[in-house]
Formats: structure tokens, C-alpha cells, sequence
């Protein structure tokens, strides 16, 4: 086995440029570290390690500071137990057609408006909370806050961070800090963590996209690492980060109704991923990769491969910013915030649906409408009183 992965896998030609030989990339006691591909199996086990530290964090610490800082759940009405339409709903669809509706009545003695109901609440039901919400965004906050202060301490000194063409200087033969190993390790283990949790994590409108980022990130991250482009990787990886903290702790704050800050906060994420993701990426990031590069060695599939990856970044960098600056219209013309930020919308329901969200309220707003309707009743039962006194009032002189 070893021998076929030396022969196919790991041929020179596909990872370091012409000219080069792995035993060229061998460091002597003292040059320093050289990234090699077992140590990626480390990141596995750290991605269990995020998992289990992730139920803890959730459970202990942002539970609780949700409770603080406001955050309400609405009150779903549960569907009740009916085993034909629960496995009808498992194993077939969760948005029966007319003609399924139908039969599905015959089957269980329903009318067609009780089906409909009652997989209107059973699709509620599923719904994720925003607690559960606002637990996984703390968790995203924490650790990408945590990355971007660590890997800016470890760059800001480097002098590829200010010349971005140093990445190339040297190389392949480039040997690895200690903190750059981890920062790599940490990242690529905390990017599977998400994959392997993804069927559990809240859906939301761009899924899809968010699958293919976190595969194309963790390709990217290994690529990189097998290649010795952990220069430039860590230069993507914080450009990443830092617009991410935001985006997160904006949710947070949009979940517990903190209207004013989320407002400011999405302004100052729109600014910073707009400047990063779509002026810092391209014009440092992928122009040294694609360029600069050239000037160093001569490309090869290695080469193209990693400016590939980058260019589908690139692609979801731009979806994205569709999305945000249609926000953005929205919160210049309207004047607030429709929906979360980014890739926050939940999937798009039906009207029925809508209509059934919009009667699941807190208990507190619940209250409130009850109240005020009790007063308005009151009201009208004391002008009815007024008025009926002042006609039996004129019409007492014309009687005597």
C-alpha cells in the first residue's frame, strides 16, 4: 500500500514544482519542522475533540447567556401522534401534493384540512429554535475570535504579511513554525468539525453553498499543508476569520432582538467582508498565488490545483456579497434589517406556513394581544353604556 501511494499519490510532479525532490524537502535537526501529510491525520481526532467541547460549551455556557440576554423561543403546537402521516412524513415528503392530501385522508379518516394542519405543525415543529440558533452562532463567535487574535499574533511579525511575494521566497523548501503547525491543525480540525455535524447544524437558505465552502476549505487547508503553501494558506485562512467574527456575533444579537446593535453590526460586517473578500482576497491573496507565484518556479498541477480551490471561494465569496448587498438595499430603503445576515434565512415555506408562524408567538406577546384585546372589548362595552344612556336620556322630555 505504501509503496502504490509513493508511486501515484505522492509523485513528485503533482505536489512540488519541476526540479524539486522530496529528498530535497528534508530538514536537518535545527532548520525547523516540514509539513508532511501524516500529520493531517491529527485533525480528526481534534474534530471529535471540537464536537465534544462544542456539546459542553453549548450546555454550560451559552444556554445560560442566552437566557440573559433575552433570547425567547416561540411556543410550537405539537402535532398529534398519528403513525401514518409521521412515516408518510419521514419517508416520502414533508409537503404532500393535493393527490397525496387526499389519499392520505382516506387512509386515516381525516378531512383534507386536518392533513394539511397537521403537517404544518409537524414542519414547525422541526424548526429550529433560537436558542439552538443562538447556541451555535456563540460557538462559531468563540472560536473564530479565538483563531483570528492567534493567527494575527503569529503573522503580524512575518514578512509575508506585508510582502505578500516572501510566501514564495525559498520555496518549496520553507520550513514551519510551531504556531503556524497548530494555526493550520486547529483550523482544518475545526472546519471538519462542521462537515461531520452538518445533518445536526440549523439549514439555512444557502446550505448548499455552505457545504461546498466547508469542502472546498478543508481541501484547501490540506492541499496547502501537503504543498508547503502554508504561507499563503495562513493569510487566507485570517482574511476568512476576521469578517466571520462579526457575521456571528451579529447573529447572536439578532436572535435575542437587540434591533440598534444588530442594525450597526451588520453595516460594519457588510463593510469589512466587501473589503476583504472581494478587494484584499483577489488583489493580494490570489493575484500572488496566480502571478507572483511565477516569478519563483514554473507551474505545475500542484499550481493549478490550489488556484482552483481559490477561485471557488472566490465564486461563493461573490454569491454572498449579492446576498449581503441586497440587504443592505433593504436596510437603506425600508429602514431595518429583513431576516439575519448573510446566509440566515431559514428555507422558504408556504404561505400556510407564514400564516402558522405568525400565530406562534412568545407567551409574553401572547399575553400582551390578550390583554389589549380585553381592554378594547371593555372599551366598547363602555360606550356602549354611554351611548345607550344618553338616547334613553333624550328621550325622557319627549315622553314627559
Amino acid at each position: 500500500m505504501e509503496a502504490l501511494l509513493n508511486e501515484w499519490l505522492w509523485r513528485e510532479e503533482f505536489w512540488i514544482p519541476p526540479g524539486n525532490h522530496w529528498k530535497d524537502m528534508e530538514m536537518k535537526e535545527g532548520e525547523g519542522h516540514f509539513p508532511l501529510p501524516r500529520d493531517l491525520m491529527y485533525t480528526l481526532p481534534l474534530a471529535l475533540i471540537f464536537i465534544a467541547l462544542r456539546y459542553i460549551f453549548e450546555r454550560v455556557i451559552a444556554i445560560p447567556l442566552s437566557k440573559v440576554l433575552g433570547v425567547k423561543d416561540r411556543i410550537r403546537i405539537r402535532a398529534p401522534s398519528i403513525p401514518k402521516l409521521e412515516a408518510f412524513y419521514k419517508q416520502h415528503s414533508q409537503q404532500p401534493s393535493q393527490s397525496e392530501v387526499v389519499g392520505l385522508g382516506k387512509q386515516c379518516g381525516l378531512s383534507q384540512r386536518k392533513i394539511q394542519t397537521w403537517f404544518r405543525h409537524r414542519r414547525n415543529q422541526d424548526r429550529p429554535s433560537n436558542t439552538k440558533k443562538f447556541c451555535e452562532a456563540s460557538w462559531r463567535f468563540v472560536f473564530y475570535l479565538t483563531s483570528f487574535v492567534a493567527g494575527l499574533g503569529s503573522l503580524i511579525d512575518t514578512p509575508w504579511f506585508w510582502d505578500q511575494s516572501e510566501c514564495w521566497r525559498g520555496y518549496p523548501k520553507q520550513p514551519v513554525s510551531e504556531a503556524h503547525y497548530w494555526y493550520y491543525m486547529l483550523e482544518m480540525g475545526f472546519y471538519l468539525s462542521l462537515l461531520l455535524s452538518v445533518s445536526v447544524d440549523v439549514k439555512r437558505k444557502d446550505f448548499k453553498e455552505q457545504v461546498v465552502h466547508h469542502i472546498a476549505t478543508i481541501f484547501l487547508i490540506g492541499f496547502s499543508y501537503i504543498a508547503n503553501y502554508v504561507r499563503v494558506g495562513t493569510l487566507v485562512m485570517l482574511v476568512h476569520d476576521s469578517s466571520d467574527i462579526i457575521l456571528e456575533v451579529g447573529k447572536m444579537l439578532h436572535y435575542a432582538l437587540w434591533t440598534t446593535t444588530c442594525d450597526f453590526l451588520f453595516v460594519l460586517f457588510a463593510l469589512v467582508f466587501l473589503v476583504t473578500r472581494l478587494y484584499v482576497f483577489p488583489s493580494r491573496i490570489i493575484h500572488t498565488t496566480l502571478i507572483v507565484s511565477m516569478e519563483f518556479f514554473e507551474p505545475f498541477f500542484g499550481y493549478y490545483f490550489f488556484n482552483a480551490l481559490l477561485f471557488v471561494l472566490q465564486a461563493l465569496h461573490v454569491y454572498w456579497a449579492y446576498l449581503i448587498l441586497r440587504m443592505v438595499y433593504r436596510f437603506a430603503f425600508v429602514g431595518k434589517i429583513e431576516g439575519d445576515v448573510r446566509s440566515d434565512e431559514e428555507s422558504p415555506v408556504d404561505d400556510n406556513d407564514e400564516e402558522e408562524d405568525g400565530g406562534e408567538c412568545s407567551w409574553e406577546q401572547r399575553k400582551d394581544a390578550i390583554n389589549s384585546r380585553l381592554a378594547s372589548l371593555a372599551n366598547n362595552c363602555v360606550l356602549n353604556n354611554l351611548t345607550n344612556q344618553t338616547n334613553i336620556n333624550s328621550r325622557v322630555p319627549k315622553t314627559r
